[in-house]
């Protein structure tokens, strides 16, 4: 399956343009410099699971046009999974954070060794694409899911939803959608549709395209 295409109507924008600008106080810069140059290393999660998070990741916000600066969502994840730190939400029947993920993660690999025999972060797009549309749909295969444990629920209440949080926390994500980052101490006034503040983006195209491939 080709990936889609990505538009950016926000080339010439850079957030971190507002750096020494009225837009950010000190505790602003202290949180974005972290975001970007601390990057935590794995803690959590076991080598496997880890390389599979990271293929998951490719598929559901692939970066194609990043090369080797693409935003590292993996490891924030593993931090706030190393932390115990979630959405304060627990989907029944999924079982408590940090475990749900190892399962998670588990069955995941699991469903690529029985359709494939291969490990999920070894096949191919097309192969990885397919496991993460069954998953979707609710229509694995592989006895890791289940009643107890629905590949559904999983996949829409925990993996696509933080990946994509984690995703746009990021600002090199806030400058490809125009977004002015923390509005401290400036704010945001015009807040209305279709108003901007002077200080924001401004778009050249209203459409922004980043899907996944798998849907």
């Amino acid at each position: 399956m080709a990936e889609r295409g990505f538009r950016n109507p926000y080339p010439d924008y850079d957030v971190l343009a507002k750096w020494q600008s009225p837009s950010w106080n000190e505790q602003t810069r202290e949180v974005v410099a972290k975001r970007l140059r601390e990057v935590p290393p794995r803690r959590f999660l076991t080598e496997a699971q880890y390389a599979t998070l990271e293929a998951v990741c490719d598929r559901v916000m692939p970066q194609p046009e990043r090369g080797l600066d693409k935003v590292p969502i993996a490891p924030w994840i593993d931090a706030r999974l190393h932390e115990n730190r979630g959405s304060g939400t627990r989907y029944v029947p999924l079982p408590p954070l940090q475990d749900c993920w190892r399962r998670g993660l588990d069955a995941i690999e699991a469903e690529a060794q029985h359709r494939y025999r291969r490990s999920y972060h070894l096949l191919d797009q097309v192969e990885q694409d397919l496991i993460l549309q069954a998953m979707n749909k609710g229509e694995t295969e592989g006895p890791a899911w289940g009643p107890h444990f629905p590949a559904q629920k999983f996949m829409r209440h925990e993996l696509l939803q933080v990946i994509v949080e984690v995703y746009y926390a990021h600002p090199a994500a806030w400058s490809e959608i125009g977004f002015g980052g923390p509005a401290s101490p400036r704010g945001y006034l015009r807040l209305a549709a279709n108003r901007h503040d002077s200080w924001e983006a401004q778009e050249r195209d209203d459409t922004l395209v980043r899907a996944a491939a798998f849907k």
